[in-house]
C-alpha cells in the first residue's frame, strides 16, 4: 500500500471516529490521528505550490550519480521549491527517484514541484540552440556566437586555429575552416569552445563518411580539395538547384587551367561575401584570392552543407565556363566569353562593375 492510500484510509478512519465521538480533539489519541491528515494536506498543497511568479531563474547542474536528497537540497537552497523533504517524498511515491537524468537545468520560481520532477525525469536539460547556416565561415560563426552571448569571438577563433586541437581531431590544415558541419547544436552553459568544435567536427565526419570520401577519390579529389571546392559552390549559389551547374563551371575551368575568379574568395577573411565586390577587392593580395592565385585556394572559404558537397561529386555535365547573377537569385550560364559579356551587359545594372572588368570572369 503506498502512502497516498495510507493517508486516505487513515482519513476515512478519522471521519468514522468523529461520528462516534463528537469531541475527539479533547483526547490525545484523536490528536495523533489528525497529524497525518494535516501532513497529507500540506503535501498536496506543496505539489502545486509555486514559490514565486516565475521572474527568478536559476541554472543548476546535477552530475551523474547525484542522490534525490541532494537534488532536493539544491532546489530548496536556491528557492525553487519550498520543502526538500516533500520533494524527495514525491519523487519516491512516483517511483521517479532513480529516473532523474544528470545535466544542466534551468528552473524558475514559477514552476511547481510536479513540473520540476517531470523536467528532471524527461532529461529536459537547458542549452542554447545555435544554428550554423550552410556556407558560414569560421569568422561568421565566431561573430554569431559572440552576438548570441555564447562565446567571445576571439576565443572561438583562437580554438579554430589551435594546432593541438587540430592534431587531436586529425585535421592537417591550419584551421577548422570547412570542417565545422553547418547544423543546429545545443550548447549547455558548461560547454567550452573546444567541446563545441569537437561536436561540429564529429558531425562532419558522421555525415561525410567513407562513401563520400570514396567518391571523391574516384574523381581524384582529396577530402580537403573536395571541401574547398564545395565551399566556393556554397558561397556562389543562392538557389540550391544551381549548385551542380556552378560546380560544373569551376571543374571545367580547373580542367582548362583557367583561373576560377570566384568573387567570395577575394574577400575571404576580410568580410562576409554579400554578392558584390570592388576592383580593390579583386586586386587584394591574398592566398585565397582566385583572381590572382591559379587553381583552388589553399583551403575552404566556409563550411559547406551536404548539398554543395554532393554538387561537386555529381556536377551537371556542361561546357559552361562563365556565369553572371541575374538579380533574382539565379544565374545566366555561358560557354563563351562573348556570350558572357552580353549577359553581363543585360543583367548587371552597372556595366563597368568590378566583376565585368576582368576578361575571363565567371561573373
Amino acid at each position: 500500500m503506498n502512502l497516498k492510500h495510507l493517508f486516505k484510509d487513515r482519513f476515512q478512519h478519522i471521519l468514522a471516529h468523529l461520528q462516534r465521538n463528537p469531541k475527539p480533539w479533547l483526547t490525545a489519541a484523536s490528536a495523533s490521528l489528525l497529524i497525518p491528515v494535516f501532513v497529507f494536506l500540506f503535501y498536496l498543497q506543496f505539489l502545486d505550490s509555486k514559490p514565486g511568479n516565475g521572474r527568478k531563474a536559476v541554472i543548476l547542474e546535477f552530475p551523474p550519480g547525484i542522490t534525490m536528497n541532494r537534488i532536493s537540497s539544491e532546489l530548496k537552497k536556491n528557492h525553487v521549491i519550498s520543502n526538500g523533504f516533500f520533494f524527495s517524498l514525491h519523487a519516491r511515491l512516483e517511483g521517479s527517484d532513480l529516473k532523474v537524468k544528470a545535466g544542466t537545468y534551468r528552473f524558475t520560481d514559477g514552476m511547481s514541484p510536479r513540473e520540476i520532477l517531470r523536467k528532471l525525469v524527461a532529461g529536459d536539460v537547458y542549452a542554447y540552440r545555435f544554428s550554423v547556416p550552410e556556407g558560414y565561415s569560421i569568422y561568421q560563426i565566431a561573430e554569431l556566437l559572440d552576438k548570441r552571448g555564447i562565446f567571445k569571438k576571439d576565443s572561438f577563433l583562437d580554438r579554430c586555429f589551435d594546432s593541438a586541437l587540430l592534431a587531436e581531431l586529425g585535421i592537417k590544415e591550419h584551421s577548422m575552416e570547412g570542417y565545422l558541419f553547418p547544423s543546429t547544436y545545443e550548447i549547455p552553459p558548461n560547454m567550452d569552445e573546444a567541446t563545441l568544435i569537437r561536436t561540429m567536427v564529429k558531425k562532419f565526419r558522421a555525415v561525410y563518411g567513407n562513401s563520400y570520401f570514396g567518391r571523391a577519390e574516384k574523381q581524384k579529389l582529396s577530402l580537403h580539395k573536395l571541401i574547398t571546392l564545395a565551399s566556393l559552390v556554397e558561397k556562389e549559389a543562392i538557389v540550391p538547384q544551381e549548385r551542380p551547374l556552378i560546380a560544373s563551371v569551376f571543374l571545367n575551368r580547373l580542367k582548362l587551367k583557367m583561373p576560377l575568379q570566384s568573387d567570395p574568395t577575394a574577400v575571404y577573411g576580410l568580410r562576409a561575401f554579400a554578392g558584390k565586390i570592388s576592383r580593390q577587392d579583386i586586386l587584394r593580395k591574398s592566398p585565397y584570392n582566385t583572381y590572382l592565385v591559379p587553381g583552388l585556394p589553399p583551403g575552404p572559404i566556409g563550411n559547406p552543407g551536404e548539398g554543395a558537397v554532393e554538387a561537386v561529386l555529381a556536377p551537371a555535365k556542361t561546357r559552361f565556363l562563365y556565369f553572371v547573377a541575374k538579380n533574382d537569385g539565379t544565374h545566366y550560364f555561358s560557354t563563351s566569353l562573348p556570350e558572357h559579356n552580353r549577359a553581363v551587359e543585360q543583367f548587371l545594372k552597372t556595366p563597368h562593375s568590378a566583376s565585368s572588368s576582368r576578361e575571363s570572369s565567371t561573373r
